[in-house]
């Protein structure tokens, strides 16, 4: 029994760190910052793990966060602590996301550019089928009860606890850099592929790099870095090349 729970665990973390990773790298900062271009396959393997993970659209999360930026702690925010209460926001951020998303003027304006191709309108739109046929075959290869605690603990960690400390901590306590309403926290960075240094990354939304300080580790970074050196993706500037 111990070693079944052992492996639940290990499943959980993960899928969550592969939910976090192809969120940082594919959904924000390629897809919706523009701050790298990957490789059709590369991009198209993102995007696959990120249905099987999270069910997410590209194109509904794209709008979200632009329009975030557009508005970030002013009125026409989706989701600031500052406006809505920062529980309401560290608990209850996937309500919020969720409203905007469903929001066909928000797509329209703030994701013109990304449109469905054939994968989305064949597969990646049901969001639902990814996560759903993710868990059986969790199910199938470990157990039903330790691959529903997987999917569970993966389920909520990531929605509840990571993508809303982002929205809701980040904006809510931490140390700054640079002159924006967002705040850095080192801990929550490395939980979250580097997401935790939001003061950054609203400081330079354009930078593939979201760290800044020597003592600051964006962990989405070395991924990066390689795709870049096998060819695989080119960067925009970084922090440090655009504020030299």
């Amino acid at each position: 029994m111990l070693s079944s729970l052992i492996l639940s665990l290990v499943c959980a973390a993960l899928l969550i760190q592969v939910a976090v990773f192809s969120t940082t790298i594919f959904l924000h900062r390629t897809a919706t910052h523009r701050a790298l271009a990957l490789h059709p396959a590369v991009a198209w393997m993102f995007r696959l793990a990120l249905w099987i993970t999270t069910g997410l659209s590209t194109r509904e999360w794209v709008a979200v966060h632009r329009k975030h930026h557009a508005f970030t702690d002013q009125e026409g925010d989706p989701h600031s602590p500052a406006l809505m209460g920062f529980w309401s926001v560290q608990l209850g951020n996937v309500f919020h996301y969720v409203r905007e998303a469903k929001n066909k003027d928000v797509l329209e304006r703030y994701a013109r550019d990304i449109q469905d191709d054939w994968w989305d309108r064949t597969l990646f739109k049901k969001g639902y089928l990814g996560p759903l046929g993710g868990t059986i075959a969790l199910c199938l290869v470990i157990g039903l009860w330790w691959g529903l605690l997987a999917a569970g603990l993966h389920a909520v960690i990531y929605v509840f606890v990571l993508s809303s400390s982002i929205n809701g901590l980040c904006h809510h306590v931490g140390y700054k850099n640079f002159d924006n309403t967002a705040t850095n926290l080192r801990l929550l960075a490395l939980l979250t592929g580097g997401e935790g240094l939001h003061n950054n990354h609203h400081g330079y939304p354009r930078s593939p790099k979201f760290s800044f300080r020597m003592s600051e580790f964006d962990p989405a970074w070395p991924i990066i870095r390689l795709l870049i050196a096998l060819r695989l993706a080119k960067p925009y500037k970084t922090i440090e090349e655009v504020a030299a």
